[in-house]
């Protein structure tokens, strides 16, 4: 497995590279924008994808779903990393980028013009996809056992603006906890697992798919020296912000742990703007579910985007187009 991730982080690495730094590119579809028009073709043009960390599963999965589009449709996508959630919703707004992945629960603080938005922000979903698992790891000897526990201690919270960031403070919120009250690391996650080898970093909370590579990294080179900490006491204070939380575990076998750990998941979404083209949202859609045994092979976090929950994006608007190809 640990070699299966590494080869779909390269191939996700080169995609990028590949396609360059920038965002958005120029679109020519002149169709009606989010409108449907009974057509389900994507006209020719570029789309920016705003993934996350090089080191998650939205990084890997953007730029298997880039090399999707751009081998089956007339447009050209472009997979980059990013801060996540919070900055990929900002930049899509704003036209960096033309499709962002992003945690549910930011998106929903989005269409509502709350958080960290001033206002509400015209973005629609093109689907509902795989969930995101809250991972929240510290070193065996912090004498962390809790989140309660974290009082005085280097954790690092997540890239700034980023989804994981939304959901770490919110945790320690309802664990009664605030930044002064712990030494707070903003960092993205390749630097965090660093910091967890080193010793500079005493725990970790990461939103992410299963595995999470970089994670995967962490328990390979430090094994019993780190664990996972149960979060669930924090669920219902969680769920009184957000329905959309909701309790899962992680299996045993993900990361070879000595037993499936308990925690909280929260669904992730694909955004575009309202207006983007009803006839490239439609066969973008289509395109996410007709060939989705190929994202599989990208990564396995990708099996859990079904058609039965797709359109479940409320309170995102799902985008006309999307809603063509899901026959919703």
């Amino acid at each position: 497995m640990r070699k299966k991730i590494a080869l779909a982080v390269a191939a996700a690495v080169a995609l990028t590279t590949a396609a360059g730094c920038g965002g958005r590119q120029e679109n020519t579809n002149t169709g009606q924008t989010g409108q449907t028009t009974g057509s389900c073709e994507a006209d020719a043009g570029r789309v920016g994808i705003a993934t996350g960390n090089t080191g998650g599963v939205y990084y890997v999965v953007g730029g298997g779903l880039a090399k999707l589009i751009s081998d089956n449709t007339k447009l050209r996508a472009q997979a980059s990393e990013t801060g996540a959630s919070v900055t990929n919703i900002q930049q899509l707004v704003k036209g960096d980028f033309d499709i962002a992945f992003s945690l549910a629960d930011t998106a929903a603080d989005a269409v509502a013009g709350r958080a960290g938005f001033e206002g509400p922000q015209k973005v629609q979903a093109l689907a509902r996809i795989y969930p995101n698992y809250t991972q929240v790891v510290v070193r065996a000897d912090s004498g962390i056992n809790s989140v309660a526990d974290m009082r005085g201690k280097r954790i690092s919270t997540g890239s700034p603006r980023s989804g994981t960031e939304v959901i770490a403070n919110r945790l320690l919120q309802a664990a009664g906890l605030a930044d002064k009250d712990l030494a707070p690391q903003r960092l993205a996650l390749r630097q965090t697992v660093d910091g967890m080898k080193a010793g500079t970093i005493d725990g970790l909370v990461w939103s992410g798919g299963l595995p999470t590579p970089e994670l995967t990294d962490l328990f390979t080179s430090m094994g019993t020296r780190v664990k996972f900490i149960d979060i669930t006491p924090q669920l219902d204070a969680l769920k009184k912000i957000n329905p959309v939380y909701d309790k899962g575990s992680i299996p045993a076998a993900t990361y070879k742990l000595p037993a499936d750990a308990p925690t909280i998941v929260v669904p992730n979404v694909l955004l575009v703007r309202e207006n983007f083209p009803a006839g490239n949202a439609c066969a973008i859609t289509k395109l996410l579910f007709d060939k989705r045994t190929e994202l599989e092979k990208v990564h396995p976090a990708t099996k859990d985007i079904t058609r039965e929950n797709a359109t479940r994006t409320d309170p995102i608007p799902l985008h006309p187009g999307a809603r063509q190809a899901l026959g919703g």
